[in-house]
């Protein structure tokens, strides 16, 4: 399963009520740390179809930016039962992430 974009129009439908752990990377276009971490997620995403990943472009959804405190980027953030359990910023290693959705 690949990457899902994330806007405030579904946030609600595929993060918050969601059944499956989700992963979320808040990102943008002009970050190398957010390039980097990129194929990681990619094949995160195709290994861990258990998992819904998605990508929250920070310069189209300040919104979304601001309501979970995005002060740097990559942050990852990982949702089970629509709340946050595990947030990270920088680039995460593929162990990482699997720590993380535990």
């Amino acid at each position: 399963m690949s990457e899902i974009i994330i806007t405030t129009e579904n946030f609600d439908a595929e993060v918050l009520q969601s059944e499956k752990t989700v992963l979320i990377d808040f990102w943008a276009t002009w970050c190398g740390p957010c390039r980097m971490q990129g194929p990681i997620l990619s094949e995160f995403a195709d290994a861990h179809p258990e998992i819904k990943v998605g990508k929250v472009n920070v310069d189209e959804q300040p919104e979304l930016a601001m309501r979970y405190q995005v002060m740097s980027i990559p942050t990852l953030a990982v949702f089970k039962g629509g709340k946050p359990v595990s947030v990270e910023v920088g680039v995460q290693s593929a162990d990482a992430l699997e720590k993380m959705t535990r």
